[in-house]
């Protein structure tokens, strides 16, 4: 079975990386807020049913949007549907933890799903890591761990239901990012993430209440509409960068979105300080983000290139 090569054009590839990171780091933040008025279910429905719609119509006006799923075979449509399935359970296991702790608490758990798709992609797509690559995950893991215990410390169970769930919604969105980059081999990213949607927007439907959607002040409408267009921004951008990038150093970009998290939250609390509660860390916690920092250039950035790029 022939395995998905990324294009070769890493600053491409690094630029829509950041994006993802950017994108990725503000949403918790949007998501904790409309949780006041929306519950989990219909917001994930919400988001999956604007990005299907938009991603569709501009699939439709490219000419895209049946054409390239007619050569699929039966083990693609199975990787599609797999990818599908895996993806709604990161959207819908992440949301409920989110609920249950705090937004930079629940986006530094998530970095669990960058390190499982940098692993995934070592050992699934052969791709190799140097000696500074694997000094700068060693940092990672250490940071996350330092960040994680200090946090766990100064809460009670249901932070640690909503660190289960986050986790739980890591593992499955890893499985998620090889299954999409491998489907490169035959559909484009936008492709194969309209498929993923229409899916979820579809399963999700009969548990969703848009209803309560009506009811929504200005604020939380606006809040709402944010988190939709995320979706398709972020995973557009994702995608992408799977494209022309390898998943180990598209992984180790995607790391520093829990400290980009804390800046959103801090920004949020400075500008309306009923909104949100600011995060609060201790020298364990900066440490640890410091740490993903480091590492998260270190095996992004030290790595050799390829003649390709």
């Amino acid at each position: 079975m022939s395995l998905h090569a990324s294009s070769g054009r890493w600053k491409l590839g690094l630029l829509l990386a950041l994006v993802t990171a950017a994108c990725w780091a503000t949403l918790p933040v949007a998501l904790k807020l409309t949780l006041e008025q929306v519950d989990a279910i219909t917001l994930t429905w919400f988001r999956f049913l604007v990005a299907a719609l938009l991603m569709g119509a501009w699939l439709a006006w490219k000419g895209q949007a049946i054409a390239p799923y007619r050569a699929l075979s039966r083990r693609h449509w199975a990787m599609l549907l797999g990818a599908g399935l895996l993806l709604l359970g990161n959207y819908v296991f992440y949301l409920l933890g989110v609920q249950f702790t705090t937004p930079g608490n629940a986006q530094l758990l998530i970095q669990l799903a960058p390190l499982l798709m940098a692993l995934g992609g070592i050992v699934v797509f052969r791709e190799r890591f140097s000696r500074a690559q694997w000094v700068g995950l060693l940092l990672i893991v250490v940071g996350l761990l330092a960040f994680f215990l200090e946090q766990n410390a100064g809460h009670g169970d249901r932070y640690a239901l909503g660190a289960g769930l986050v986790v739980l919604a890591a593992v499955v969105w890893a499985g998620y990012a090889l299954l999409q980059k491998q489907l490169l081999l035959r559909l484009s990213s936008p492709s194969i993430l309209w498929a993923v949607y229409v899916l979820s927007a579809l399963l999700l439907w009969p548990f969703a209440d848009p209803a309560r959607l009506a009811g929504l002040d200005a604020l939380h409408a606006s809040l709402l509409a944010y988190c939709a267009l995320n979706t398709l921004v972020a995973y557009g951008a994702f995608a992408e960068a799977l494209a022309h990038w390898e998943a180990s150093r598209v992984s180790a970009i995607l790391a520093t979105t829990p400290v980009l998290c804390i800046g959103a939250v801090a920004a949020t609390h400075a500008l309306w300080p009923t909104l949100i509660a600011p995060e609060r860390l201790g020298l364990a916690g900066w440490t640890g983000a410091g740490l993903v920092i480091a590492g998260s250039a270190a095996a992004s950035l030290l790595a050799k290139r390829s003649g390709r790029g």
